[in-house]
């Protein structure tokens, strides 16, 4: 086994900020929409019904697409079924397929939680870097976002 090859002090900086920036985002906006009796994972799973066509999708699907396992997606719809935020229907061409599918209640809800979601990511993120600097985000962490896909 060869040698670590140890984080230099600018990377361990970078790193660590890197860290900070994301457990501290996303706590603030899981506050946030906790004063919507929601949770950041509720409000991801209503953002991808919502835009899903006739607001469904295959509960395989919609675990990939929020980078949850399956057990822990079935148990969060569980509890937005409680809700009255979505529900399960079963898929008619595949017996063993579930989709997971957005009620009246989860449309109403997403429509009146997006703007105020929205203004908590234009407050905390987006309004705190320019324009270059957003797409200096965006070209860094492309490469790496795609690299981890392709190792789920």
């Amino acid at each position: 086994m060869s040698a670590p090859r140890w984080l230099s002090p600018s990377e361990q900086r970078a790193w660590r900020t890197h860290l900070a920036l994301h457990k501290l985002l996303m706590h603030r906006l899981d506050r946030e929409l906790q004063e919507h009796a929601l949770s950041l994972n509720d409000y991801e799973i209503l953002v991808n019904l919502s835009e899903s066509p006739d607001r469904r999708m295959r509960m395989s699907d919609l675990a990939d697409a929020t980078i949850q396992s399956r057990s822990r997606l079935s148990h969060q719809i569980s509890r937005m079924e409680a809700k009255g935020l979505v529900t399960r229907e079963d898929c008619r061409d595949d017996r063993r397929g579930t989709f997971a599918v957005l009620t009246d209640d989860g449309w109403a809800t997403i429509q009146r939680v997006a703007p105020f979601h929205v203004a908590s990511v234009r407050e905390h993120f987006v309004d705190r870097l320019t324009d270059d600097q957003l797409d200096a985000l965006e070209t860094a962490f492309g490469p790496i976002v795609d690299h981890l896909k392709k190792l789920r």
